[in-house]
């Protein structure tokens, strides 16, 4: 984890879950970030008391009001955080705010496909489009060519639910939309990482593995800490080759 060295990065959904988790590893690093961005959508509510809590004791800690199925929101959101970087750009972009409807074939419905959609897939499309300017400024102002996380980067928290090849536990939970939601995030990364290389900018999936949150449910495997210090050690390590790729915590490659 210390080799990933980064002046700021923005976390959605960051009041809870892996979210959370990602900030207060972001906050913990020997040398952390001069900025952590933790959006979520109400910064002053009671769902946000542990980010308050730890913005209290962080200076460098900025609660952001974002909401990722709302445009404006979003533009907002871009605007407040170029204003606060002052003129420097966004190293790290991790979207990782996402629903899941436990539906099945025969009861998923049109209202919960696009619910499920916008957040989970269109979403990280608008996010990527609106930070653009920021990751772009950041890779201009880091040295060298190659691409990695320290210098400009676009990280989707995907899950194997997504995988078209291994449709993880399918009897358990089919998940309709969910499971499409990813597959349609993983399909937008391998787009990011084509239309941004240029800029200089990584763009890689991420799945976090089954971890204890209110998402993975009781029969989930690992914790919050675990999945966040494998994911970023994984991070750490992502260079040119790696941009456009679907990966796991475990540092394993996924089949699409």
């Amino acid at each position: 984890m210390g080799e990933l060295s980064i002046r700021s990065v923005l976390v959605t959904g960051a009041n809870r879950g892996i979210g959370l988790g990602f900030v207060r590893q972001f906050l913990q690093m020997p040398k952390p970030p001069e900025w952590v961005f933790a959006a979520c959508r109400d910064p002053k509510g009671q769902r946000a008391q542990e980010l308050q809590n730890l913005a209290s004791r962080h200076p460098n800690l900025v609660i952001t009001q974002l909401d990722v199925n709302d445009p404006t929101s979003i533009k907002a959101a871009a605007a407040r955080v170029e204003e606060q970087l002052g003129g420097s750009g966004l190293n790290l972009l991790i979207n990782n705010a996402a629903i899941l409807k436990m539906t099945t074939l025969d009861s998923e419905t049109l209202e919960d496909m696009i619910q499920v959609y916008t957040t989970n897939t269109a979403g990280p499309l608008l996010l990527g489009q609106a930070f653009l300017p920021l990751l772009k400024k950041a890779a201009q102002g880091s040295p060298g060519s190659a691409l990695s996380c320290s210098k400009a980067a676009i990280v989707n928290i995907s899950s194997i639910g997504g995988s078209i090849k291994e449709v993880y536990l399918w009897e358990l939970a089919q998940a309709v939309s969910y499971r499409c939601s990813k597959a349609a995030l993983n399909m937008l990364t391998k787009g990011q990482s084509l239309g941004y290389r240029e800029h200089g900018i990584l763009c890689v999936a991420l799945n976090p593995g089954w971890v204890q949150t209110d998402m993975g449910g009781p029969r989930s495997q690992i914790t919050v800490e675990e999945s966040v210090k494998a994911m970023l050690k994984v991070l750490s390590s992502l260079s040119e080759k790696d941009t456009g790729t679907f990966l796991s915590w475990d540092e394993k490659v996924i089949p699409w």
